[in-house]
């Protein structure tokens, strides 16, 4: 666990690569330059990059900022206006975009918040609660396919903010609103 990523993947690569088989596999190293790196991710549709320093040491459980996650998306921003409860912090963001002055519900999301991230979050809404929704297409009459509408029951669940912070939030399948 001490010794440096480049040695621990010689390692591998001498010792250990040529016994094994699927389901395992190899991740070689991409000797390219970022913006290619990049390009060619997004090319293929992926949804990122995982970056390592080279001289990094294993630290099992730990978060050093020694790895770093390069997430290549087709997001959009949208405004923050809601949220609802759930364990210390929040358990889903309500998000919308503008529609000339009316602010229009697009979804919710529950997925991509670290706990940290979570908290620095909660942090930013302290001041902007208000208890008013600020959607002018909610509530929705159906819960939808997949339970995801905000019905006027499922409002309750509801924390309303004025709106005024904006987010990059991914839509499944790579969905876009066209804003």
């Amino acid at each position: 666990m001490a010794m440096p990523l480049s040695a621990r993947r010689d390692m591998l690569e001498r010792r250990i690569l040529h016994k094994l088989g699927e389901p395992i596999r190899y991740s070689p190293e991409l000797e390219a330059s970022l913006a290619d790196l990049v390009a060619s991710a997004r090319a293929q549709g992926l949804e990122g990059l995982v970056a390592k320093l080279r001289e990094s040491r294993y630290e099992p459980g730990q978060r050093s900022g020694a790895w770093r996650k390069m997430r290549i998306n087709r997001g959009q921003e949208f405004v923050i206006a809601g949220y609802t409860i759930g364990g210390a912090t929040f358990d889903a963001l309500i998000f919308g975009y503008y529609e000339g002055s009316k602010l229009i519900y697009v979804s919710r999301t529950r997925n991509g918040f670290t706990p940290r991230l979570r908290e620095e979050l909660l942090r930013r809404f302290r001041g902007l609660e208000t208890t008013e929704c600020p959607f002018a297409n909610l509530p929705e009459a159906r819960s939808g396919r997949w339970g995801q509408g905000l019905t006027a029951a499922k409002m309750e669940e509801c924390r309303w903010l004025k709106p005024l912070l904006v987010g990059q939030f991914e839509l499944p399948n790579g969905r876009q609103i066209p804003i």
